[in-house]
């Protein structure tokens, strides 16, 4: 099977076998004028309000279950099991269902390592954020709205580092778990790994969600798992407590660390950007 930037026999280039999407522009404004984008605006917002509602509700209601001061039973409830494939299930479900309208990203660092890739545009990735960050924070509204006896009790499934914990620990553990799941972003809907690899069938949004479950399984323990900026920001708004908006920067910090760590892999290690690009500067060089 031919290689992407392979040499032939004499010395032609052979051609690739798939279809690299083209750069996206860093500012475009035309973007603005489009039905598309608002679209895919809104259901970055509705993905990540239903993201939320859910998997904070599911926090909130096992805390409540294993409460004993409340009749509640230690060894009952969904455990952190359970909240770990909430939050991957909802991430699974919502990626397939938005995936061809916005990209379903329903995630900041997700957005941020696709636009340093040029995967998309400035503008497009500040209005994700946004929206992200908004619906974020209307679905744990939403909890607290619903659940209110019960929100402000058991911690409003805001994200705080635990007891025992480093900040460097906790910072470690938000910059690793957002690599690997940007990184299977990265892997999953990669263009060449389809073309080359298309005897394995793949649904992108099921390796995803299941890095989101792994990753929180690992560090529910250490942070309660961040790993989206969006979702830590909209449960320490409506939360509002001191804990919660002390260590909120680590949720942003280590994050988009962590998705700028595995855009350059992915795009300069595995993809051989950097390589691509001093052979093409070589190739124009001998040419003049």
């Amino acid at each position: 099977m031919a290689k992407d930037m392979g040499v032939a026999e004499h010395g032609s280039f052979t051609t690739k076998d798939y279809h690299d999407p083209p750069p996206a522009p860093l500012i475009d404004l035309e973007e603005l004028t489009k039905w598309s984008f608002f679209r895919a605006i809104i259901a970055e917002f509705i993905a990540t309000l239903l993201f939320l509602y859910i998997a904070v509700l599911t926090v909130i209601g096992y805390k409540s279950q294993i409460d004993v001061a409340h009749q509640g039973d230690q060894c009952g409830g969904v455990g952190i099991l359970g909240i770990a494939w909430a939050f991957g299930g909802m991430i699974f479900v919502l990626v397939y269902c938005t995936a061809g309208i916005s990209g379903g990203h329903i995630n900041p660092a997700v957005t941020f390592g696709l636009f340093l890739a040029r995967k998309v545009s400035l503008t497009r990735a500040l209005a994700y954020m946004v929206a992200q960050c908004v619906g974020a924070i209307c679905g744990v509204g939403l909890v607290k709205a619903f659940q209110r006896s019960y929100y402000v009790t058991y911690g409003g499934g805001a994200n705080q580092l635990q007891d025992g914990y480093s900040t460097g620990t906790g910072l470690a553990a938000e910059i690793i778990g957002t690599f690997v799941l940007v990184y299977t972003v990265f892997s999953a809907t990669d263009p060449k790994r389809s073309a080359r690899d298309s005897h394995v069938p793949i649904l992108a949004p099921l390796p995803i969600g299941f890095a989101v479950f792994m990753v929180h399984l690992a560090t529910i323990p250490v942070t309660g798992t961040g790993i989206n900026p969006a979702r830590s920001l909209g449960a320490a708004v409506i939360y509002n407590k001191d804990k919660a908006w002390d260590d909120q920067w680590i949720f942003w910090v280590g994050p988009f660390i962590g998705a700028a760590i595995a855009a350059f892999y992915h795009q300069f290690i595995l993809r051989a950007g950097a390589v691509k690009a001093l052979g093409s500067f070589r190739s124009s060089s001998s040419h003049v």
